[in-house]
């Protein structure tokens, strides 16, 4: 096939562009295309080599046949240190491998741009303090240095890797503020080239770069180390739902209420392994973080991305933040990526922004969203009239400003310090039981609000800033207020936290509350100042100043005003000077010590252990096998392998304790250790599994029918030589992009999950570890006990015929849930790192 370039005139000089117009003249109607699938046409496109991207490729994005499946060469990916740290260590093995069998280990490194962003470590230990964000740093570095080392011999010794130490911001935060250019220009193919910038990244709200027109999503960890390699992504051609905006934001509502009601809507249609794309009359009256806020979030409403075209509202945020706003421009409208049109879509849902009101969501899922007016109804329902000595039911324990879904936005940041404002000079306090934090997803957001004035503000109510880092959004919330705790303890008193998070799964944030309600910004600090979630703050009384009462109305910004303030946070000099030293770590980072050379030296650290993936052989006999787990719907990737502290306890816990190891920390900070990880397979305390009668990680062995940890009967089974299978309910798997609730199923040796549905990371990660993902009838329908014996016959191809026979009897059928050629090679080869490592020598 022949592929046609142009030259673009840049003050960079020429670069080469692969106009999409070529595909109009061999018949293809591009122009009508969903803007998200002419990224992936340009793509095709440009990769296309007759081999990896071959015709067949281009043929299924140009002419948009939505199933069929093609290659996707992503530009970048982008990495959290939670997930991207195993994916090092993967790779370390892989020289470690590569030199044992005579190679040279240099021939392993990412071959695509790789950045990782350090952000999921730092714990909120210390807050309502001006110290805070030193103390905690600190014992950040405490807890992490083995890691940290490793991580800094890793920035040292691969190619094609950029990494954002400690300190700086949350990834998705730090990719939309600094990392893309949009439009990209570098070397390929021999010359110097423009296109768009595309990624996939190891965390699911990767997709908040689509707020920006950056076409990018979240993939399993694993599904992400193979694109590193230089393996294509294979995917199917999406559905694309379009979402068309009309209407007016209201006063009083905010770019949180919007993300939220569509959430709620979307989820309801759905939009599961759907693209969504935002356009119409109202998508310019959405800025970039406002767009980013919704595209943030499109995981909890299900789709793949949340994708927003390119327009002049995207020049407009890439001036304010220091970026080539030209170049974007000239090269979009080239290649018919600038919004100008209407495209069709495989369906269209109209939203009017007029409609959104003011919200919060939970107690324990994103999309439940509460009109603020219901939200005391809510509470109520869920608390009784008990009483401690420092709080009673329905009180606030945790009110967080934290997550890149709302501190990336500053309508809503600057509207948090504007009610802080007013309300410190009412005399307003914020009672002394309720765990403040202010975790920005950026330093750029402390300086325009130390610009604005407004921080001073915030940090007399003890929003001071504890950590650039997801923080409590991801369970690193720390402890409760010592008072409070006992009272939950010895009173059973229901407590809750506020936060502007984008998650709220049930034991995520702290095992300690009744609930977790996500809200903005503004709100959380209103419902601080309550000090309780059960009043309705659209008409009740907040607190008292100067003997008068003193409502939410007396606080809340106007628009105009908000405006006013906004203007001043895009400001070209400030992210020129925030992010000038990206990729340099403070006096702690510098201070490490780094063992290795192009090996790494493993030592005996307990944070980070050579992997055994490398040595694991198929295992897709699955012949007497036991039933290790019976779940119900919506099991989350949390519940499967916990990101939050490891207590003394548990079997991980136990296992650190014996080596002489005191600081336990989080199962995320160890996450470069399996022998942790796998002790911490679905040791969740808030996991049902219906073979026990208890909540948390528990089960029951078979035939003898005792009790004990997962982990335990997992030991117990293997030394019988008893393979393992787990049953659950709809969307197994759901929640973060969790490539460690795949390993960790597969240590357990399980070698089949049979579900109703899987959501679509972790399905695809269960294929990437070679453990078979199969869907059936709900459990519950076939009436299982959980003490069967269970066979598979497996028909291994793509979406293959899975006969499923109990007790050598009773029978019924299932799909094979491999979805792709490809993620069969993966099965068959026993997991993709095996894989990639025979493709490597």
């Amino acid at each position: 096939m022949e592929i046609r370039k142009t030259k673009l005139r840049t003050p960079r000089g020429d670069v080469v562009v692969y106009p999409l117009s070529q595909l109009e003249e061999r018949g293809y109607d591009v122009s009508k295309l969903p803007y998200s699938v002419r990224v992936l046409v340009e793509n095709a496109l440009r990769n296309w080599d007759g081999s990896t991207v071959t015709d067949d490729d281009l043929e299924a994005v140009a002419s948009w046949r939505p199933g069929r499946d093609f290659a996707f060469k992503p530009s970048r990916v982008v990495m959290q240190d939670y997930t991207g740290v195993p994916l090092l260590v993967d790779l370390a093995a892989m020289r470690d491998k590569v030199a044992q069998m005579g190679g040279d280990p240099r021939s392993v490194n990412p071959l695509i741009q790789s950045d990782l962003v350090v952000d999921h470590s730092v714990q909120v230990d210390f807050f309502g303090t001006p110290q805070a964000l030193e103390l905690n740093m600190r014992r950040e570095f405490e807890r992490n240095e083995e890691r940290y080392r490793f991580l800094k011999w890793s920035q040292e010794s691969f190619r094609n890797l950029r990494i954002v130490p400690p300190g700086h911001g949350i990834v998705h935060q730090v990719n939309l503020e600094y990392l893309t250019p949009v439009v990209d220009v570098r070397e390929f193919k021999g010359e110097l080239t423009a296109f768009p910038d595309t990624l996939i990244g190891t965390d699911s709200h990767t997709t908040m770069i689509n707020g920006a027109g950056v076409l990018g999503w979240g993939v399993g960890g694993l599904e992400a180390e193979a694109v590193m390699l230089g393996e294509p992504y294979y995917m199917p051609v999406p559905e694309v739902v379009g979402v068309r905006l009309t209407g007016e934001v209201r006063e009083g509502v905010t770019p949180t209420d919007v993300v939220l009601f569509v959430t709620e809507r979307l989820r309801k249609l759905g939009v599961v392994g759907k693209f969504v794309e935002f356009f119409g009359p109202s998508l310019g009256k959405l800025s970039v973080q406002d767009r980013a806020t919704v595209a943030n979030m499109a995981p909890e409403y299900g789709s793949t991305v949340g994708y927003f075209p390119i327009d002049e509202a995207t020049l407009a945020y890439l001036r304010g933040t220091a970026r080539d706003a030209w170049l974007v421009e000239a090269y979009a409208r080239a290649a018919g990526l600038f919004y100008a049109n209407e495209p069709r879509y495989s369906q269209v849902v109209e939203l009017d922004l007029g409609q959104v009101e003011p919200s919060v969501a939970g107690p324990r899922n994103p999309d439940e969203r509460v009109p603020l007016t219901k939200a005391k109804e809510v509470i109520s329902s869920l608390t009784d009239s008990k009483a401690g000595r420092t709080v009673r039911d329905g009180a606030v324990a945790i009110a967080a400003i934290t997550s890149c879904t709302n501190t990336s936005n500053p309508t809503v940041v600057i509207g948090a310090g504007l009610l802080a404002k007013r309300a410190v000079e009412l005399g307003l306090k914020v009672p002394p039981y309720v765990k403040t934090s202010l975790a920005p997803g950026s330093k750029a957001v402390t300086e325009y609000l130390r610009k604005t004035g407004l921080l001073s503000y915030l940090e007399k109510l003890g929003f001071n800033v504890v950590g650039y880092g997801c923080t409590t959004c991801i369970g690193n919330a720390g402890p409760l207020v010592p008072e409070v705790e006992l009272d939950v303890r010895e009173s059973k008193v229901d407590v809750f936290a506020v936060i502007s998070g984008n998650r709220n799964f049930e034991g995520r944030i702290n095992p300690h509350l009744r609930g977790t309600f996500l809200t903005s910004p503004p709100l959380v600090v209103a419902y601080a100042l309550a000090g309780r979630m059960d009043l309705d703050l659209t008409s009740e009384p907040l607190g008292e100043a100067g003997g008068k009462k003193v409502y939410l109305r007396d606080l809340w910004p106007s628009l105009e005003e908000l405006g006013k303030y906004v203007a001043q946070t895009m400001d070209p000099e400030l992210y020129r000077q925030q992010y000038a030293d990206v990729f340099e770590g403070d006096a702690n980072w510098e201070a490490l010590d780094v063992r290795g050379g192009l090996t790494y030296d493993w030592g005996e650290s307990t944070y980070v252990r050579q992997p055994p993936w490398l040595d694991m052989e198929p295992a897709l006999d699955v012949r007497g096998a036991r039933i290790l787990l019976l779940l119900g719907d919506k099991v989350t990737t949390d519940h499967i392998s916990p990101a939050g502290p490891i207590t003394p306890d548990s079997p991980a816990g136990k296992y650190l304790t014996s080596r002489g190891v005191r600081e336990l920390n989080t199962f995320g900070a160890r996450r470069g250790n399996h022998e942790v990880m796998w002790r911490g397979g679905f040791w969740n305390p808030k996991l049902r599994n219906f073979l026990v009668e208890r909540e948390g990680g528990y089960t029951r062995h078979f035939p003898d029918g005792e009790v004990m940890s997962v982990y335990d009967a997992a030991v117990k089974y293997a030394s019988e030589g008893v393979p393992l299978v787990i049953f659950a309910g709809a969307q197994y798997g759901s929640g973060s992009s969790r490539d460690w609730a795949a390993k960790v199923t597969r240590l357990l040796g399980v070698r089949a999950v049979l579900a109703k549905s899987f959501e679509r990371i972790h399905r695809s990660n269960l294929v990437a570890m070679g453990v078979l993902p199969v869907e059936v009838q709900d459990w519950r329908e076939l009436k299982l006990r959980g003490d069967e014996v269970v066979d598979l016959d497996v028909e291994l191809k793509v979406h293959g015929k899975v006969r499923v026979t109990l007790d050598g009897s009773r029978q019924f059928e299932g799909r094979l849930r491999v979805d792709l050629p490809q993620e069969l090679e993966y099965v068959k080869s026993g997991n993709v790192l095996r894989y990639v490592l025979r493709k490597l020598v």
